[in-house]
């Protein structure tokens, strides 16, 4: 079943990357490691009306954000270039064309408005309601009256009249009755070229031999068989079919089949938000597949080596945004610190934080900083927030609304704390404490939450902060001394 993989990807550029698109990307690329084979990024791009050179392009970021390299494809190139099917055309064309000659497809002249009305009478009249096969058998002068109309034939495939069946790699044994399988159409009457031909004649001749890919295309499989027999009769491929596996449903909130339109959908709010990489890739191999021994926790490289299509689940997973986030915080607790200072770097710069490049004393400040946030943080994005205090310039700095520390209470703990502070002779964090705890608790008699809130507050913005004291510390004396005065 291994010897020579060859798995494809092939998204069509339609809109913004999602995460189920990315969980099909996944299990190919693990599938291909796993048995050293070939890893194809093919791109399915011959609806001119919905593909844009924008997706295209965030496509290709995205699986290289992802990490997931391709072996052949854009880019990279391969012996079965070009790998965009746009550039392909000329090749559909000239398969339909011998499809036609051969007797496996035939020109049909059926309007929309026609196919709809006999499929209702098909549903009135307790019949399966797919195309009953009006062209199929046309005379040549019943076409010639058909373009006499003016009507432009789209190019429909001859089912042949038998059940299909097909061992599953991932469902086992699975059969659709003839009856539930009617002819199909394979090239528009434009002349634009479907995904029901497109992606088995580039199979075909890409030599591929698995075929990984959502549940949801299940019920196209047995087209695609029958399809490839038909390659292989006009000698268009060398009669090899591929094997097929079909990945469970990716469920969302109300046990729905996840959709593009929901928000936990989109890749794009996860790279915003500031998930690692690892760990969205991570959370999404859970998702109708184990490692086993209840590991949940593991590196792409890991799950490469121990990917099995015999460990993929037949049920439907359900997606779960807070175990996502979970492993991610897993994630960032994982990293070095001069590691996770480097990614937190573009969410402090796209809060206005830093600039281009950070300063050698900024990127001290922030490596010294990171062992304070990073027990506490769940995704990137989160830094900024957290660390800006020590960022912001001073001019800048703002108590968060909603914070008030206009009452006597509070002035009295500033007060106390700003003299207490001016006298702390070595300024490091146990220095601030001690000078802060004689000041504010024994002094005030205060308990240490209402004693240093005022103080987090006027030193950070923000009633939830990092660690007081190590905060003090790193934010300087001059500065610390400056906000508690002002506050």
């Amino acid at each position: 079943m291994t010897e020579g993989v060859r798995v494809r990807f092939c998204p069509s550029p339609t809109g913004n990357p999602h995460v189920g698109m990315v969980r099909t990307a996944l299990f190919n690329w693990a599938f291909a490691r796993h048995h050293d084979g070939v890893f194809v990024f093919r791109v399915e791009d011959t609806d001119s009306a919905r593909d844009s050179e924008d997706s295209y392009l965030a496509l290709l970021d995205s699986l290289r954000w992802l990490g997931l390299d391709w072996d052949e494809g854009p880019e990279v190139g391969g012996p079965y270039e070009p790998y965009r099917q746009s550039e392909r055309l000329e090749t559909y064309a000239k398969v339909a064309r011998k499809l036609v000659d051969a007797g496996y497809a035939y020109p049909c002249y059926c309007t929309p408005e026609e196919l709809e009305e006999r499929r209702e009478a098909a549903r009135r009249e307790g019949r399966t309601p797919g195309y009953d096969g009006h062209c199929r058998d046309l005379t040549a002068e019943q076409r010639a009256a058909y373009e006499a109309e003016g009507r432009l034939p789209a190019t429909r495939f001859r089912m042949p009249d038998r059940d299909f069946a097909w061992d599953d790699l991932v469902r086992g044994e699975v059969t659709f009755a003839r009856e539930h399988v009617p002819d199909y159409v394979i090239v528009r009457a434009n002349g634009e070229p479907l995904y029901t031909l497109v992606n088995p004649v580039d199979d075909a001749l890409m030599r591929i031999t698995h075929v990984l890919r959502g549940e949801d295309l299940l019920s196209s499989t047995p087209r695609q068989l029958a399809m490839y027999d038909a390659l292989a009769a006009i000698g268009v491929s060398d009669g090899t079919t591929p094997r097929f596996g079909h990945l469970p449903y990716v469920m969302g909130e109300g046990n729905r089949k996840l959709s593009k339109r929901d928000p936990e959908s989109a890749l794009l709010m996860y790279r915003e938000e500031g998930y690692l990489p690892e760990a969205l890739l991570n959370y999404l191999a859970l998702l109708g597949w184990s490692m086993g021994e209840d590991r949940e926790f593991f590196s792409l490289a890991e799950m490469a080596e121990a990917f099995e299509i015999t460990r993929v689940s037949q049920n439907p997973a359900r997606f779960d945004l807070k175990k996502c986030t979970a492993i991610n915080g897993d994630w960032i607790r994982s990293l070095g610190v001069d590691d996770l200072a480097r990614r937190i770097e573009p969410f402090l710069r796209a809060a206005g934080l830093v600039g281009a490049e950070l300063t050698p004393a900024q990127r001290d400040l922030l490596s010294a900083a990171v062992p304070l946030v990073q027990e506490r943080m769940e995704t990137l994005a989160q830094a900024a927030g957290m660390l800006g205090f020590l960022f912001v310039d001073d001019a800048a700095f703002a108590i968060d609304a909603g914070e008030d520390l206009s009452g006597d209470d509070a002035r009295a703990v500033l007060a106390s704390a700003l003299t207490a502070l001016e006298s702390v002779a070595t300024w490091d964090a146990p220095s601030i404490e001690s000078a802060l705890r004689a000041a504010l608790v024994d002094g005030l008699g205060l308990k240490p939450k209402v004693a240093f809130g005022a103080v987090r507050v006027a030193v950070t913005g923000r009633r939830v902060s990092p660690p007081l004291f190590e905060s003090m510390e790193l934010l300087g004396r001059d500065r610390t001394l400056a906000r508690v005065a002002a506050a």
